[in-house]
């Protein structure tokens, strides 16, 4: 009465049948999944980033003692 017996609910979903024990459940408008409606897309125009301003790094200078 396990997992290889077929008259067993267990044995029906292991070998993934069905029967008298193991019963389908039957098609109805709920179980369906009614498809989305489609939205218009919206375009956005995007504007162009800011250039970045670019700066030049100091050069570390030894200090006189």
């Amino acid at each position: 009465m396990g997992r290889g017996d077929k008259k067993t609910k267990k044995g029906k979903r292991f070998a993934g049948s069905y029967g008298k024990t193991r019963v389908r459940k039957e098609k109805t408008e709920q179980n369906f999944v009614k498809p989305k409606d489609k939205k218009e897309e919206v375009i956005v125009e995007k504007k162009a980033a800011p250039k970045k301003k670019t700066t030049t790094k100091k050069k570390a200078t030894k200090k006189d003692k």
